[in-house]
């Protein structure tokens, strides 16, 4: 759920922004008659203020770049009762999961399932990570939760550009589809991405998903190497290569409820 700032709130934000301080980031709150918790993310492409309510009640305030903590603040006060009327809708119909770190995952994409084991160092300072054929060890800082999310986030992104780069590339063989390069990222707001310098990035949470889906997605980032848009023609060619396109486009936008409470993607 999505909701943006009026005009009037977009044009007193712009007088501002000349004089703007850099933006800092705002943590969950307990204090009581607090504004929901939530944080800030920058972005190059927005023009106005919007605030996104994920499934698991996790807030996200996406603003202009230089917009003002205050303003920032404000807004959120103002929507201070849709954001509680959102998080309330999504309990009816999420089930509540605590946040546990994974002594197992599972990655139905590539069909591979991995245990964790976690080796604590009382002097470490950070977590790292090795993985032995379907074993993840975490070892160092292990009582810290960030620290073991970080880590295996790592990982994942590493597994992910090994099991990636030889499926686009063939997929981009059989399309005709030609791209430069492929990235590996955890967005928040999007599966995949095809810039106009031809770079394909792709988000390793696609390794939660049916092999399906994750082909459907590299389906679609190649097709925009001909249409950077998503006209008729562009959808034309996706058609081509995966008729069922339609029903697969739905299946990953609904696709946030395969993700483990632990990743903090929603």
């Amino acid at each position: 759920m999505t909701r943006f700032a009026s005009p009037a709130t977009v044009r007193r934000i712009v007088a501002v922004q000349r004089t703007a301080t850099q933006l800092r980031l705002f943590s969950d709150s307990a204090e009581p008659g607090d504004a929901p918790g939530f944080t800030v993310r920058e972005s190059k492409r927005a023009r106005r203020l919007s605030i996104k309510v994920y499934p698991r009640g996790r807030v996200e305030v996406v603003v202009p770049r230089r917009t003002p903590a205050r303003d920032v603040r404000e807004f959120v006060d103002a929507n201070r009762d849709w954001i509680r009327r959102s998080r309330e809708s999504f309990a009816e119909i999420v089930p509540d999961e605590p946040f546990v770190l994974p002594n197992l995952v599972e990655l139905p994409a590539i069909k591979a399932r991995y245990r964790v084991r976690y080796e604590r160092r009382s002097d470490a300072k950070s977590v790292s990570y090795r993985c032995s054929n379907d074993v993840v060890t975490l070892t160092g800082r292990t009582g810290d939760d960030a620290l073991c999310i970080a880590a295996l986030k790592r990982w994942l992104a590493s597994i992910a550009r090994k099991e990636f780069l030889p499926r686009l590339q063939a997929l981009s063989a059989q399309t005709d589809n030609p791209f430069e390069r492929m990235h590996v990222r955890g967005q928040r707001t999007c599966w995949g991405s095809h810039s106009s310098s031809g770079t394909i990035s792709i988000n390793y949470c696609l390794l939660f998903l049916d092999p399906t889906l994750l082909r459907y997605l590299m389906i679609h980032e190649l097709c925009h190497a001909r249409h950077m848009n998503h006209s008729r023609r562009f959808w034309r060619r996706v058609g081509r290569f995966e008729p069922d396109f339609r029903r697969l486009d739905k299946a990953l936008g609904e696709s946030w409820k395969m993700m483990p409470a632990w990743l903090g993607i929603h």
